[in-house]
């Protein structure tokens, strides 16, 4: 990252980056000024958990159908099912976060890991250890120590508690590759960074009731597609930057199309 006072807030300025930046607020916006979101914007929100929710736990590995998730109770299963469950309790508890936030980063983040892995992780809630294994099977780039994990962790954090004048897209962003890049902790890196994704986009303003799931926008783009974007934001060149930053608004706007569809069905009475 750069050493100005404001880092993110230059990459806003790296080529093609202003164009999604403005291409994911209109597509925002017309969700937004839909008819149906001024009368049902709860049901909207739910349905958009839903389907992030599926679309965080695909990038995992458990790509279910839709009805599949809606229609189970159960997730206590095989692997698949514990990531579905991970998967919709992190989207759950991701709006209870928010006003921590930018207080402490940190301490959401640990929540966070603690939701996913439940009980199953006994170093759920913390960091990884120097010598302990990563669990994160769709991500082959080489794993940072637990130094430079602590390092740039504490980074991140300065940037978001700080704050600063760069879009909400390109936080989200930022603080999506940069966890997918660490994977701090032992497992659920992957929904971990999605999940935080989310908080950055709906505490900016840019998307308050949580209606353009980016989990979807990513799993509809396809996991050679989203690891091939996080290759570029691990190389740390601006093009590689701007080609993730581009990414990531591709996948709220397919995100806000999944909601304006769902607006739209219930408009002709079909859902």
């Amino acid at each position: 990252m750069s050493t100005t006072a404001d880092p993110l807030a230059a990459l806003g300025a790296l080529p093609g980056v202003a164009d999604s930046v403005d291409s994911v607020r209109k597509a925002v916006d017309r969700v937004y000024g839909h008819r149906i979101m001024r009368r049902r914007s709860n049901e909207i929100t739910s349905e958009a958990a839903l389907r992030g929710a599926r679309g965080s736990a695909a990038l995992s590995g458990a790509d279910w159908a839709l009805e599949e998730v809606r229609r189970r109770s159960d997730f206590s299963g095989d692997g698949e099912a514990r990531t579905i469950g991970s998967a919709l309790r992190l989207t759950a508890e991701a709006g209870q976060l928010l006003s921590i936030w930018r207080q402490s980063p940190l301490r959401v983040l640990a929540r966070l890991h603690l939701v996913a892995a439940a009980e199953n992780d006994e170093a759920a809630g913390r960091p990884r250890l120097a010598g302990e294994p990563v669990d994160e099977p769709l991500v082959e780039l080489d794993v940072p120590d637990s130094d430079e994990v602590a390092g740039r962790l504490e980074g991140l954090s300065r940037l978001i508690i700080a704050g600063g004048s760069a879009p909400a897209l390109v936080t989200a962003a930022v603080v999506h590759g940069e966890l997918l890049s660490l994977r701090p902790f032992g497992s659920h890196n992957g929904l971990v960074a999605r999940a935080a994704e989310r908080i950055v986009l709906v505490g900016s303003g840019l998307d308050p009731k949580s209606v353009c799931p980016a989990e979807a926008g990513h799993a509809e783009q396809g996991r050679a597609a989203y690891v091939g974007a996080l290759d570029g934001y691990a190389s740390g060149t601006p093009e590689g930057m701007a080609a993730w930053i581009a990414h990531c608004g591709r996948a709220v706007e397919l995100g806000a199309r999944e909601s304006t569809a769902v607006c739209e069905a219930m408009q002709r009475g079909a859902a």
